[in-house]
């Protein structure tokens, strides 16, 4: 029953969806985002769909479980979501260092008009390596120039496949690059490409394993450039963003290093992930004006993690005074879904109530500005 809902759902959506589904692009003043030639403005509020609730990412079971695929995106759109954030493997988009996944481009391709007829809007992260399993034995022994240059084909592949899609929000290059550090007299350099573990997931990958005499902001600097470039040869329409962790937030103090005025001069908008903790709204609300560097700001990742629902209810009100989008989580369950659980968890609960306070929330949101 509940398939079927969904699928007359989607399916009384898919004319009008196609019809109007417009172009998303930054405005003439650098301050919002606008559709299409209009100055309408557009205001994200969208979910990430990185993994449903097996832990399974996205590339892993679009081909031979597309209907899952149909039917979240349809419970997505009802959720009063327009934009959704898919995560895709480096290892399922490339066969080799010089040589894309033509099968896994196709199926980004049936994925981009699925967006289109069901009315959402997609962030497309690149360069995943989340999960060990799928990272191919040749991408680690590469060098630094090596790697960028494959991430770049990486882009370059996929800018080809979107670049007429009105259904692409942005290319999100990489979700939460980190540098490495100054090395100290005799210290090694890093020998690790990725950072800690989180539920079995690598979510953190790092740009260079030293920095070989250059600073940090011109490390950062050439490895955006040449994604952009990459891109660009295909696309000059889509938006460019990277996905950071807030170390301004993390460190209490500090300047944002992509979005810095070398680094992020060719990044479209700024996406910042924030997880408020408990009694710490004003301070996570303060850290996030760091980033109001003149272009818009989307809060890319936010969930109830380490506050209460309430709590993150306040970031988000508080926040929309100078932000211009939130994006939060859906792993593949209802709201109803989780509550039917058995054994019931705690994590279930707080989705379950994040989830419809999301929902409930989603009209205003859309609307705010």
């Amino acid at each position: 029953m509940r398939l079927l809902l969904t699928l007359l759902l989607c399916g009384l959506a898919v004319p009008v969806a196609a019809q109007t589904l417009q172009p998303v692009h930054v405005s003439r003043d650098k301050t919002h985002f606008v559709l299409g030639d209009t100055e309408q403005r557009f205001v994200v509020w969208g979910v990430n769909y990185d993994h449903n609730s097996d832990g399974e990412l996205l590339d892993e079971y679009w081909v031979d479980r597309w209907d899952e695929v149909v039917e979240d995106f349809g419970e997505i759109k009802s959720l009063g979501a327009n934009c959704v954030r898919i995560h895709l493997q480096l290892g399922k988009f490339m066969d080799a260092a010089d040589r894309p996944n033509q099968s896994a481009l196709d199926q980004l391709a049936k994925l981009l008009k699925l967006a289109e007829d069901t009315g959402l809007y997609l962030d497309i992260t690149g360069l995943a390596c989340y999960h060990k399993a799928n990272i191919p034995e040749w991408l680690d022994p590469l060098s630094e120039q090596e790697r960028w240059k494959t991430q770049a084909l990486f882009w370059e592949s996929v800018a080809k496949v979107c670049r007429d899609s009105p259904a692409v929000f942005c290319y999100d290059l990489m979700n939460e690059p980190i540098l490495p550090g100054n090395k100290k007299a005799g210290e090694e350099a890093e020998t690790q490409w990725l950072g800690g573990e989180l539920g079995g997931k690598f979510f953190v990958q790092r740009l260079s394993l030293d920095l070989a005499g250059r600073t940090r902001h011109q490390l950062a600097k050439a490895w955006v450039d040449q994604m952009v470039e990459a891109i660009r040869k295909h696309d000059d329409r889509h938006m460019i963003t990277v996905g950071v962790i807030p170390w301004v937030f993390a460190f209490g103090g500090g300047k944002p290093l992509f979005y810095s005025p070398e680094v992020g001069e060719r990044l479209n908008f700024v996406s910042v992930h924030f997880y408020p903790k408990k009694d710490e709204v004003q301070k996570a609300v303060t850290a996030l004006r760091a980033y109001d560097v003149g272009k818009p700001i989307v809060i890319e990742e936010m969930f109830p993690l380490k506050c209460s629902e309430d709590e993150l209810a306040q970031f988000v009100s508080q926040s929309s005074e100078f932000a211009d989008g939130w994006i939060s989580f859906y792993w593949g369950q209802t709201a109803e879904q989780l509550r039917e659980k058995e054994p019931a968890t705690i994590a279930h609960a707080i989705t379950a109530s994040w989830l419809q306070r999301f929902q409930t929330m989603s009209a205003q949101m859309r609307g705010t500005k």
